[in-house]
């Protein structure tokens, strides 16, 4: 680290490097814990689990392949394989773009819903455990605002 910072850039105070620790250290642990509880208790993961909930909240429950990669924060490539093993399971269906050849979509079947509707539980327990019980009285909506400022950010 430089021992002056950039001309017009105060330093960290050391609340500030604290709670930039401590984001650096959630980005690292929480994605690791959710996915941890989904494996244990359901033999799921929690990229299974994003692409069967961003589906079943699209209209349709249907996404071109491209958006559900972004979505999910995937590249394309990794969206494919893990939809072909959902697709294996009987819990989406990939199909054909109608307006563009291309493309292909991704369909959630009842199965999946079924599926997510079963996985659900256990990521909202996890979800409480790992974040909300540890956020007290803390005003959330001016938290979400935060955290959203910074990702958009990003």
């Amino acid at each position: 680290m430089p021992a002056t910072p950039p001309d017009g850039i105060p330093p960290l105070s050391p609340e500030e490097e604290a709670v930039m620790r401590a984001l650096g250290r959630l980005m690292l642990v929480l994605p690791r814990s959710l996915n941890s509880d989904l494996e244990r208790d359901q033999r799921m993961t929690a990229s299974e689990y994003s692409v069967l909930r961003h589906l079943s909240e699209s209209r349709c429950g249907r996404m071109r392949m491209s958006e559900l990669a972004q979505s999910c924060d995937m590249s394309l490539s990794g969206m494919t394989r893990l939809a072909a093993k959902l697709e294996a399971h009987g819990y989406l269906k990939r199909t054909k773009c109608a307006d563009d050849a291309r493309g292909w979509n991704a369909e959630l079947s009842e199965q999946g819903l079924a599926r997510l509707e079963q996985a659900w539980p256990t990521h909202l327990a996890s979800v409480r455990r790992h974040i909300f019980d540890h956020l007290g009285d803390l005003d959330l909506p001016t938290l979400a605002k935060a955290l959203n400022a910074i990702a958009g950010d990003a």
